[in-house]
């Protein structure tokens, strides 16, 4: 880093999100992956936040007659000339979500070998399209899908129970466009990337059972609502297995991933002469948990005490990570899990001078409001006493939206139309 040109750390670490965000634009990353047109109909299917931004990329560069259905987020919608766009709830489903997959079920019947379905999946699917399986109420699955987002699940075990509960996802929509050729075209918002957990895995053969999911809700001592009790008990129906052949027409592509935003960004630093060091794209845990441990790597590059192999890493550098945290929602404020890790990470740091931070979804939304994430720096702690406020008080409330706030130091974007997980950068300054 140029002391000359001394570079701003909270302006250096959106350009690194920035670049980590048009690794997954669906502009860019959708076109190079489209098939020949088939000798048949071409149907474009989908959901999730980057749906309807897929679906334009899609009609921008598809040399034939389509049509189609894609569900995407309230406000994460963009206009398609073919293709309908319906926005829903999320990540609570709601009567426009069942109603659009209801929807999409229909449209699968009566499609032959010769046409071709193209399913547009990315994070939020399963919120998104939301049928339920027969017994069962929208509210019920509501009710269960709120009860697992406060219990602090991970994201494969709350859509485990989600396939169990569903009419279209866990394959079963491959096995209603049977026997038409089926392409989904996946941006990955999941911890490793498996395609059976990216939107609970619509299109692809579910490894998890019944028993599995009865088993999560125990875990989490989570009383379903008697509809969901009774079905999940009669086990009627499983999900496709691996090799069902109605399954044996469909192709998987991943064309975005965790992983891919967190290369852009380093690759992005570099350029900015600064150092990056990759941790992981699939961080699981409490977010208050994983901060400390990001901390802790923080301190020892401040301290030039971060070694890899036999050479010790300085500043400036900056720490990459991704994943998908969880909150347990025990006090009565907001937030998300992004900014819930820097609020502990600011505890742990306490003050460290030279060290900032951003961590953000990179969907636009962090949790119940709508910011992207937040920045953290050296002062935010001493800021945030001055205007009567607490960090500690703010974690045991799960106040962390109100903490950032408070400091004007929110992350806001509006809708990315894109979803590749968590984004936190941790920039250690040279001193």
């Amino acid at each position: 880093m140029d002391p000359a040109n001394r570079l701003e750390p909270r302006a250096l670490l959106k350009r690194l999100f920035d670049a980590a965000l048009r690794s997954a634009d669906p502009a860019l990353v959708v076109p190079p992956h489209l098939p020949p047109p088939p000798k048949g109909r071409t149907l474009v299917l989908g959901a999730g936040k980057a749906a309807a931004a897929m679906a334009k990329a899609v009609e921008d560069h598809w040399p034939g007659p389509l049509s189609g259905l894609v569900i995407t987020r309230d406000g994460h919608g963009v206009p398609c000339r073919h293709i309908e766009v319906v926005e829903a709830g999320h990540p609570v489903p709601d009567a426009r979500g069942a109603e659009a997959a209801r929807r999409i079920l229909a449209l699968c019947r009566g499609l032959r070998e010769e046409d071709l379905v193209l399913c547009l999946i990315s994070g939020g699917g399963s919120a998104l399209m939301a049928v339920p399986a027969p017994g069962i109420t929208l509210e019920d699955k509501r009710e269960v899908t709120r009860e697992l987002l406060r219990s602090g699940a991970a994201i494969g075990e709350i859509n485990c129970v989600r396939k169990h509960l569903s009419e279209i996802k866990g394959g079963r929509l491959t096995q209603a466009a049977f026997p038409a050729r089926l392409l989904t075209l996946a941006i990955s918002d999941v911890p490793g990337d498996d395609p059976a957990v990216i939107a609970s895995g619509p299109t692809v053969a579910d490894p998890t059972s019944f028993a599995k999911a009865r088993a999560i809700l125990a875990k989490y001592a989570i009383d379903p609502p008697e509809g969901v009790e009774r079905h999940l008990r009669e086990a009627v129906q499983e999900s496709p297995k691996p090799g069902d052949p109605r399954l044996a027409r469909s192709t998987f592509v991943l064309i975005a991933t965790p992983q891919g935003a967190l290369d852009a960004a380093a690759e992005a630093a570099r350029a900015e002469g600064v150092t990056p060091v990759v941790l992981s794209d699939a961080i699981e845990g409490e977010a208050r948990v994983v901060a400390l441990m990001h901390g802790a790597l923080a301190r020892q590059v401040a301290m030039g005490r971060f070694v890899v192999g036999d050479q010790a890493l300085k500043p400036p550098l900056v720490l990459l990570s991704g994943g998908e945290t969880t909150v347990e929602v025990k006090g009565p404020g907001k937030g998300g899990r992004n900014s819930e890790f820097l609020l502990s990470l600011a505890i742990a740091l306490d003050g460290t001078p030279g060290i900032h931070a951003l961590a953000a979804d990179t969907d636009g939304i962090d949790g119940t409001e709508t910011n992207a994430g937040a920045f953290y720096g050296p002062e935010s702690g001493a800021r945030l006493r001055s205007l009567g406020g607490d960090l500690k008080g703010c974690l045991i409330e799960n106040d962390s939206y109100g903490a950032f706030k408070a400091l004007g130091d929110l992350l806001v974007t509006g809708p990315t139309r894109t979803n590749v997980n968590d984004f936190r950068a941790i920039l250690i300054e040279k001193r």
